[in-house]
């Protein structure tokens, strides 16, 4: 399929990408009209946004169009679970080239699709302009079903600090990228494609999570959040993560330390949270730090010297 957007025109490209996109029960107006409408029964919900840029976010020589569908779901729905809530709907704003074709743009529903589905998430609406690069911005939507929302500004002293889900393997993706190469297959699907751990953030609340957040930016730097909004020391211990093999292999060949990837490496959107320290948690947590007195976060007891992860504009 070679048709371009500018071939196709802007409504007739919303209703292709739309009969691709199927509605759950709990949306009463969906796509078509001038905003959609959702039943909400626990009265509450989270909302969030975010932004995708190409070249900047993701590049579509490294990522397939059902790549970056995939990808702009679950950064979003990564934060709405993070606040202890189930996701329930998106939408998607979405401006590309004239000429890109419309086979790409199909594709990237597919993906939404794909990552949304089996969360029971529908895409209720959007929008579609011409712009010079692909650019996508996302609203999530998510009902706490009763529960408390989980913030950052909880965590307090002798907690303890869990994470769950993969850590370092997006970064370790990119770096592989960024050298040329194509495989460990295992780390450049990680960074395409986000394995968030979409049922730990309800979990986590019914735990009593004291504070939580995904990591997005870095596992440094998102604690950062969390200590500074809970006016907290955390402390990691840097033992208590296992290297992956595919990791550990990668980081040998480009001359990298895989602890670093883990510490500072971001868009795995691992879940990190704080809890009391008599909570018994599952094996999917592994507590990998402390709450303290204080500020900041250290590793071991001590600053770390290196950036403790992404920030734009930096």
């Amino acid at each position: 399929m070679n048709e371009k957007v500018a071939d196709l025109g802007e409504f007739p490209l919303i209703a292709a990408i739309t009969v691709r996109l199927p509605q759950g029960p709990t949306v009463l107006v969906g796509p078509g009209d001038d905003a959609a409408v959702l039943a909400v029964p626990g009265g509450r919900i989270v909302a969030t946004t975010d932004l995708l840029v190409e070249h900047r976010h993701f590049r579509r020589d490294w990522s397939s169009a059902v790549d970056v569908g995939h990808k702009a779901a679950a950064q979003n729905l990564a934060d709405v679970v993070a606040m202890g809530a189930a996701p329930t709907a998106l939408l998607v704003a979405l401006g590309v080239p004239a000429e890109l074709t419309t086979e790409w743009v199909l594709g990237f529903a597919d993906g939404l699709r794909e990552e949304c589905e089996p969360l029971g998430v529908s895409v209720v609406g959007g929008d579609v302009v011409q712009a010079d690069a692909v650019v996508i911005a996302v609203t999530a939507w998510g009902d706490l079903q009763g529960r408390r929302a989980v913030t950052r500004a909880g965590a307090r002293a002798g907690d303890v600090v869990a994470v769950c889900g993969r850590l370092g393997w997006a970064e370790a993706g990119l770096r592989v990228l960024s050298r040329g190469f194509r495989s460990p297959r295992l780390l450049v699907q990680a960074h395409r494609r986000p394995a968030v751990p979409y049922d730990a953030g309800p979990e986590a609340a019914t735990l009593g999570a004291t504070a939580m957040c995904d990591v997005s930016d870095g596992l440094l730097a998102d604690l950062g959040h969390i200590a500074a909004a809970s006016q907290v020391r955390i402390d990691v211990d840097s033992a208590a993560f296992e290297i992956a093999g595919p990791m550990r292999d990668a980081a040998a060949a480009l001359g990298a330390q895989p602890i670093h990837w883990v510490l500072t490496g971001g868009e795995d959107h691992a879940l990190a949270a704080t809890f009391d320290a008599a909570v018994a948690l599952s094996e999917r947590w592994r507590v990998v730090g402390r709450v303290l007195d204080g500020d900041g976060v250290t590793v071991d007891g001590v600053p770390y010297g290196d950036s403790p992860g992404h920030a734009h504009f930096r």
